[in-house]
């Protein structure tokens, strides 16, 4: 199956299961004809990870060549994650999952790891974002010295911007800068811009107006080129709710003309954008929300 050149077309695709086996996600991929993937590369819900199966690797790793997703493929950190949290042995907890994710993601050659930045669940914002800098300098001085020991190939960790909901931190852009320009090694830390969550936190960017306000301000705060992905979702809650539901493309409250700025921004030309949409296992709303995002990219 052929897929557009990078350079032509955005590199869009979609979250897809890992179950039956890592490879499956990319068979699942190349059926709505992504460009892009998302995985989880172990259980979103659960601490422990599974082994990998016996040529489970090396599997995913051809799939993905062999589609051109490699250097286009995204992980998920799982949800029980909080790099924030004040309790010191969830803390530590979290810092070996997302460790021990990285590793996996290292193993599979996926070079992105999406993970949220936690929440202070009370601490404070202040004390809650020093915990996540302490974490990722923790987690990025073991990829450090394993890029040393091994010459492997490298992992970046994406700050994904957050709805806000709660003490959830990394609603706002200069959070996340905050946490960046104090993390060592900070060359391995980028930004997942989510829609549904950027416009539930308050950023506007719904026609060219306020997209090139709020890309100004996310370029001062952080640098525009810190964006290495995007999760493409609508929203079911209203801008600034700071409530996180996901809605497909067109039926939300994000609406189309942002999508299309977005898509027709040639500086995010080849990163990859992912949907993470309801959908059943016909993968037909991945179909039908793929479609309406690749009618809005000019040619």
């Amino acid at each position: 199956m052929s897929v557009p050149r990078a350079d032509r077309e955005p590199r869009l695709g979609a979250h897809m299961s890992i179950a039956g086996g890592m490879a499956l996600s990319v068979s699942r991929a190349l059926a709505v004809q992504a460009t892009a993937l998302q995985v989880f590369v172990k259980s979103a819900n659960q601490w422990k990870a599974r082994a990998f199966a016996a040529g489970e690797v090396d599997e995913f790793r051809r799939a993905a060549a062999a589609a051109g997703l490699a250097r286009h493929t995204l992980a998920h950190a799982s949800y029980l994650v909080n790099l924030a949290s004040p309790d010191d042995a969830l803390w530590q907890r979290s810092i070996e999952a997302l460790r021990e994710e990285k590793e996996r993601c290292a193993c599979l050659a996926i070079p992105y790891l999406v993970v949220h930045p936690g929440a202070h669940m009370g601490s404070g914002t202040e004390a809650g974002l020093v915990r996540v800098i302490q974490a990722l300098t923790r987690v990025l001085d073991g990829e450090h010295a394993r890029r040393r020991a091994t010459a492997g190939e490298s992992v970046t960790i994406l700050l994904e911007i957050t709805a806000g909901a709660g003490t959830t931190l990394g609603a706002s852009f200069e959070e996340i800068a905050f946490i960046v320009e104090r993390v060592e090694r900070n060359e391995l830390l980028g930004v997942c811009f989510d829609t549904c969550h950027a416009l539930a936190a308050g950023h506007e960017f719904r026609d060219s107006s306020s997209y090139r306000a709020t890309l100004r301000a996310l370029d001062r705060s952080l640098g525009i080129e810190r964006i290495r992905a995007f999760h493409l979702n609508d929203s079911r809650s209203a801008f600034g709710s700071r409530v996180d539901r996901h809605a497909h493309i067109g039926h939300g409250e994000v609406g189309l003309e942002a999508f299309r700025l977005i898509l027709n921004d040639p500086r995010f030309r080849g990163i990859p954008m992912v949907l993470e949409t309801p959908k059943g296992e016909d993968l037909a709303e991945d179909r039908a929300n793929l479609n309406v995002l690749r009618s809005l990219v000019k040619r």
